[in-house]
Parts: C-alpha cells; structure tokens; sequence
C-alpha cells in the first residue's frame, strides 16, 4: 500500500511537472509579445536579450493612441463592430436553418449538409474573387458591410453544424407535449428548442466572433480605406508602411488577443460544455 501511494505521488508530481513546462512553453510567445511592446527598439536586438525591459517603455501604445491612420481606439472598434455583426448574422441564420434540417426530412437534405461541409474546406483565397466582383456590383467595396457579411459566411456553416446535433438530439415526445401545452411550431422552438440548444449557441457566438476578430484577408481587400479597417490590417499594413517597429507592431498585437484572452476566461465553461455535448449527441 505505502509503494502504491508513493508511485501515485510520483505520478502526480510528474504529471504537474509536465504540465507546467508545457504550459511555459506555450506562453512563453505571449510573454515575449508583451515583454518586447515595452522596450525601446535598441532593446529589442540586444544580445543577449533580457527578460524584463531595464526601462519601462509605454511610447509603442500612447502613440497610437493619437489620431492617424494607425489608431488604436479606431481599428479596435472596427474589429469590434465588424465581429459583433458577423456574429449576429451567423446566429440569425444559422439557428432556424439547422433546426429545419436537423428536425424534418425532405429531399436534398444530405446534399445540403454536404454543402456546408464543403464550404468549410474551401480556401479563403478562392473565395475572395467572387466576392469582389459580387460587392463591386452591389457597389458595397469600402463598407464595412462587405466585411461583415464575408466574415459570416464562415461562421454559418461552421454554426450550422454545430447546432444541427442539438436539435436533432431532443425527443419528438418533447415537441408533441409542447403541443398539447398550446404551443405551436415557432412557439415550441422558442421555447423548448432553443433553451435546451444554448449551450451550443453560446459556442457558435463565440467561434463566429472570434472568425470575424481574427480576419485579415477579407478586411484587406474589401475595405480600401485605413481607418474603416479592423486591427489585424492595422497590423499588416504597420509593418508594410513604417518597416518593422517591433515595439509598435508588439503593442498592437497585445491589443488585440484582449478580447480572445477575455472571451476563453470567462466563457471557458460554456465553450467546453457546448462543444463536448454536441460531440456526444446526436
């Protein structure tokens, strides 16, 4: 008994040693991100290269906080607008029509699940020429309207699919007894359906957001003008018209996984409850 509890301490002791050092390495890129957004550049390419900044630069983030083609504040609430949307858009399609395929049958419907899985395997690169000529001729270039809906049309799919399992695992008798409780189709959906699919809306809003948050291509093309451009064309666009400041391009990189950062702290319950119970029903 005692070598077994000593081979379970060892087990354990290995395992938490482990997992720290993977967790070191893993974050160790993000540490060096903020480290490196506050040292002066001579800094940046010292060698040997120091942990910590011996002087506490904050210059990379209070200039941008100005008003210019590179603001903060601007690109920030670009992404944040053209994130919200998108993901709005993606939950307003993407819930009725996964309830209608999950729950009724007609012809077509395994060609149209095919579909959505096919869109999910296409480039972005492939995608990107239709769509210019398309917003060309709706004369929607340079709007962030154009953005918003590139950007959804990621999230849909991948929603779609999610959401489909949810819908599909709810008993029948539970729609029949809504029905005799008085309530109708989109009464029963409303109130049976969706409360019971929440947990997969919750991670659908959030990956669909966070499509929108991390997308460069379609904010590149689609919108010419710098200061309607989210913060991750802000980035490219940094390093392509001042060369590479790596203490300004650092600080606009901190700014912008804030929000993913913040999202995964406080949303890590609902995401790893939705996404784990929508693998196992179904």
């Amino acid at each position: 008994m005692a070598y077994k509890r000593n081979s379970d301490t060892l087990n354990r002791i290995t395992l938490c040693a482990v997992s720290l050092i993977v967790f070191a390495v893993l974050m160790f890129p993000l540490y060096w991100m903020l480290v490196t957004s506050f040292k002066k550049e001579i800094e940046i390419f010292q060698v040997p290269p120091t942990l910590f900044p011996s002087v506490l630069n904050t210059d990379s983030y209070f200039a941008q906080l100005k008003h210019g083609d590179f603001n903060m504040f601007g690109s920030f609430k670009n992404s944040f607008v053209i994130s919200f949307c998108a993901m709005l858009i993606s939950l307003v399609l993407a819930i009725p029509a996964s309830y209608g395929i999950a729950r009724f049958q007609f012809r077509g419907k395994r060609l149209c699940i095919l579909s959505f899985l096919v869109t999910q395997m296409l480039p972005v690169s492939v995608l990107l020429t239709p769509m210019f000529i398309l917003f060309k001729n709706l004369h929607l270039l340079n709007k962030q309207f154009s953005a918003i809906l590139s950007d959804a049309t990621i999230g849909i799919p991948f929603s779609v699919l999610i959401l489909m399992s949810y819908f599909a695992s709810i008993p029948k008798e539970l729609e029949d007894a809504s029905r005799i409780d008085g309530c109708n189709r989109f009464s029963a959906f409303l109130r049976v359906f969706l409360p019971i699919a929440s947990p997969g809306v919750i991670v659908c809003a959030v990956f669909s957001f966070l499509y929108g948050w991390g997308d460069l291509a379609y904010g590149m093309t689609f919108l010419q003008d710098q200061k309607m451009r989210p913060i991750t064309a802000g980035i490219f666009n940094f390093m392509g018209q001042y060369g590479t400041k790596w203490s300004y391009l650092t600080a606009f990189a901190v700014v912008t996984i804030i929000p993913v950062v913040l999202i995964f702290v406080f949303m890590q319950k609902y995401i790893i409850s939705g996404l784990t119970s929508g693998a196992v029903k179904g």
